[in-house]
């Protein structure tokens, strides 16, 4: 006995459990759990509230920069006035640099505050590349599956059309001629008129499928192109080269037509992605170069990337929004995307639930909803070659004018019946079930995980930049003025082979008075002993 293949299903993963558990309020302050109605007015009003948090955050931390550029900018300024009587005391005391202890400490720990805000959202940047790509692989994996499952369908409509225009033309051609042939003989008249019985009866059996019942009902309105069809066996190519375009016949209302979703997807999900790495490369660049213009004390730098910073952290926020309200979106349709799916579709005029269901589920115990009709034209097909095969044998020696028409209505049946086959083989459940699968798999797994490691990555750049915005004032307070700068280089170009110290002991000298001569040293008072030697002229 065969191994029975396990048919591939799909179970909500532990963050879509965990984001579709948390409780959402709409603006009535009303429980909403369970529901999904993406349409529903009350459930946008709650995405808008969710979405509307960040926007809070944004002004909470908009707040927090405010009061540190109030405190740099008000509170200093009095401590300017009281740190110039003790510039004297912290001269004696200062660095190479000529800054104080206490100012050495506050710059210290305004950098170390600046680089850790960096090293942040260095970390957030490096989570925002990895969400961004498994967010799109998800993407493309949906969209792949999505066009394997519109090429399946456009597969089945060929196969309907191909094997009704075949019939059509055995009708009208030479089912006709044979009639023509056999009106002397009743037998052979009444197996050719059988024949064409059978086949209209096939036709009618296969336009009852809904997969494909708009264009089978263009194609049997339309006999002037039907009669010059050539019957040609399909066979269908990889999923590589399957059309990206659903074909004129429309096998699905348009709004749900997988093709259709795959390419706005695509065109959509190759503008997030964009959006995204161009955001990354903005904050990384704005926090590298924060670390330059620290290094390197560099004014218009600071300004810039102050000014760029600004950007990153609204949009930062903003987009912080847009991916909490698409994950809990998300999170509503991957806890239960059956029923969505079967609540949301337009069917076509004839079409059950059961239809859907058949291909969603694919279960075991549910039969397929085209069984029985492909049953019935199977045994009409198998009539219609067992009436050939008696016309065969038994009218071709009386009447063989009637060869060639034969030849051609039974070369027409066996395509016929090399369609059927392959159309029974892709209405089967397990290939649209197994895309089905592979679509929910690559939105609610793949999909939800990128989502929220951007999620992530928005919070964490968010807090970093709040954080750079804050410690920027004192950075740019440690900066030495440009008068401080001339100062020191006019002090230093008088004498390069005096040392600091020294000009630092001769300008205190200056003050206490007039510093003796270099010729008045210890000695200088000294008189020699008394000499017998007579003085010198």
């Amino acid at each position: 006995m065969a191994a029975m293949t396990t048919v591939p299903s799909y179970t909500p993963s532990l963050w879509v459990r965990v984001c579709h558990a948390l409780p959402r309020l709409d603006l009535t302050m009303q429980m909403r759990d369970n529901i999904f109605v993406p349409d529903s007015w009350e459930y946008q009003q709650t995405l808008l509230v969710l979405s509307s948090l960040s926007a809070i955050a944004l002004v909470i931390s908009l707040l927090v920069v405010l009061s540190f550029l109030i405190h740099y900018c008000c509170c200093h300024r009095g401590d300017r006035s009281e740190g110039s009587d003790e510039e004297e005391e912290d001269e004696d005391g200062s660095t190479g640099h000529g800054y104080s202890g206490k100012k050495g400490r506050g710059i210290c720990c305004v950098t170390w505050v600046a680089v850790a805000a960096v090293t942040l959202c260095c970390v957030a940047i490096g989570i925002g590349f990895y969400g961004n790509s498994e967010a799109n692989d998800g993407m493309y994996q949906l969209t792949s599956s999505l066009l394997t499952a519109n090429y399946t369908l456009a597969s089945i409509d060929l196969l309907i059309s191909d094997t009704i225009a075949g019939l059509q033309l055995s009708i009208s051609g030479p089912l006709t001629t044979m009639e023509e042939l056999f009106t002397g003989s009743k037998p052979f008249l009444v197996s050719t008129r059988n024949c064409r019985r059978l086949s209209e009866n096939v036709m009618n059996l296969l336009s009852s499928i809904s997969l494909a019942r708009s264009s089978i009902g263009a194609g049997l309105g339309n006999d002037s192109s039907i009669s010059g069809a050539s019957i040609i066996p399909l066979t269908p190519v990889p999923p590589s080269v399957a059309p990206t375009v659903v074909p004129t016949s429309s096998l699905i209302p348009s709004p749900f037509s997988p093709g259709w979703a795959a390419n706005t997807l695509m065109v959509n999900e190759d503008y997030r992605w964009l959006s995204y790495v161009l955001l990354l490369l903005l904050d990384l660049i704005v926090c590298l170069f924060i670390l330059l213009g620290l290094a390197k004390q560099a004014r218009w730098l600071l300004i810039l990337m102050t000014v760029l910073a600004w950007l990153a952290l609204f949009l930062s926020w903003g987009s912080l929004g847009l991916e909490t309200a698409t994950v809990v979106a998300l999170s509503d349709f991957c806890s239960d995307p059956n029923t969505f799916v079967l609540n949301s579709t337009n069917f076509n005029t004839g079409t059950s639930s059961d239809v859907l269901d058949y291909y969603l589920t694919c279960s075991r115990r549910m039969n397929s909803p085209f069984q029985q009709l492909l049953t019935q034209s199977q045994r009409a097909l198998s009539n219609i070659h067992t009436h050939l095969s008696s016309l065969d044998r038994n009218a071709l020696p009386q009447f063989p004018k009637a060869e060639k028409s034969l030849r051609e209505v039974q070369q027409i049946l066996n395509s016929t019946e090399g369609n059927f086959h392959q159309l029974v083989a892709l209405l089967n459940c397990r290939g649209l079930n197994k895309d089905y699968i592979d679509s929910l798999k690559g939105l609610c797994y793949d999909g939800m995980e990128g989502l929220l490691y951007l999620s992530l990555y928005s919070f964490l750049s968010a807090l970093a930049f709040t954080a750079i915005l804050c410690s920027l004032p004192g950075a740019w307070r440690s900066f030495p003025s440009e008068s401080e700068e001339y100062e020191d280089s006019d002090s230093e170009s008088e004498d390069p082979f005096t040392s600091h110290q020294a000009r630092r002991q001769t300008a205190s000298g200056s003050q206490r008075g007039a510093m003796a001569p270099f010729y008045n040293y210890p000695g200088a008072g000294w008189t020699p002993p008394f000499s017998s030697a007579p003085p010198l002229p």
